[in-house]
């Protein structure tokens, strides 16, 4: 059975009014007489009425929509930072459509179409491990969707970006593993086009360098599906402990691939930080009561999130063209336990 919502000119109708006088009278006008205006009021409560958002929005200009493009929502960063999001946009009186590229390239450019489509007032984007090309947003963006980019960003649109200091939570990360008496440190990483992955890369080889540590590619592996496939996250530890100088230390690059990483080395039965230590990007709430306890470099989700909700609402609501643009960077924390700790010292 198909549900079907009762109109304004339903209520007319029943009520032997005009359409303009039921409106009116829903609005509270007061060019309506009390006494009409209950009638209306009355009978759209016992019938459910409920205001078109659709046709609301057409008449205000916006949709009071705003999509959302991310990898996975099952990803710790991406979860909290969405809670960010939806924190503002609640105040701001807008809903939040939330799709998953699931680090493909296809899926983003088929959720950034439909969305698109459906008339959202703009998009927050987290490009997938998979997107090099993004003529689909410089698209849509040319022709006037007001888009923010949080995390993963693309410098060839000229818009917002929100992220966090990926090179310094990295640089920091290597240079504790190095304080500890670790030598050859391995990097799994997400895939080289990626923006993240670049500045990651760029604060670990700073690190080496300022030791005295030369920079060892075959100490590097790039996960192309970011740690959303664990088969390839194994695989880059299993290359990594081939080497004939194998790795003493681990750092990781994502959510999916420090903990797949962590539960991988457990299931070869290599201790953890007896044989390899462990530090990785994570904003996962347990990683103190993993076993060992994981040393993270933890990023501020929460207000990532809120910061690009906040661009975005003011792009959408700003009454003059927008033509300076900000690129907020956030800190990142490290967090040190037992992961990554040389017992021996």
């Amino acid at each position: 059975m198909r549900f079907e919502a009762i109109t304004i000119k339903d209520i007319a109708r029943a009520l032997n009014l005009s359409v303009s006088t039921v409106s009116k009278a829903l609005r509270g006008s007061h060019e309506i007489s009390t006494e009409t205006r209950k009638t209306v009021t009355d009978y759209a409560a016992r019938h459910h009425y409920r205001p078109n958002p659709i046709a609301q929005s057409l008449k205000q200009g916006r949709s009071k929509s705003i999509g959302v493009v991310i990898c996975n929502i099952d990803n710790n960063f991406f979860s909290q930072a969405i809670n960010g999001m939806e924190s503002v946009a609640e105040k701001k009186d807008y809903h939040v459509i939330i799709t998953q590229s699931r680090e493909s390239y296809e899926s983003e450019v088929k959720s950034i179409r439909h969305l698109s489509s459906r008339s959202v007032d703009g998009l927050i984007v987290s490009l997938s491990a998979e997107t090099e090309d993004i003529d689909h947003l410089v698209s849509i963006h040319d022709k006037g969707l007001p888009i923010v980019f949080f995390d993963r960003v693309a410098e060839q649109v000229n818009t917002h970006q929100v992220t966090c200091n990926n090179f310094k939570g990295a640089y920091e990360a290597t240079l504790h593993l190095l304080s500890q008496g670790f030598r050859r440190i391995g990097h799994i990483t997400s895939p080289s086009g990626l923006s993240i992955t670049q500045e990651r890369l760029q604060g670990y080889k700073k690190a080496l360098e300022e030791k005295g540590i030369p920079f060892d590619e075959a100490l590097v592996h790039y996960c192309q599906h970011g740690g959303q496939v664990p088969e390839e996250t194994e695989a880059a530890v299993e290359r990594l402990l081939q080497l004939p100088q194998r790795p003493d230390a681990l750092l990781t690059m994502s959510d999916r691939i420090t903990t797949t990483t962590l539960a991988y080395l457990h299931q070869l039965g290599i201790r953890v930080p007896d044989e390899i230590a462990l530090i990785g990007f994570t904003n996962a709430a347990t990683a103190g009561i993993f076993n060992p306890s994981l040393s993270a470099v933890v990023q501020p989700a929460f207000e990532i999130g809120q910061k690009a909700m906040e661009l975005l609402i003011q792009l959408i609501e700003s009454k003059r063209p927008v033509s300076r643009f900000e690129k907020m960077v956030f800190d990142t924390q490290l967090v040190i336990r037992d992961s990554s700790k040389r017992k021996e010292l």
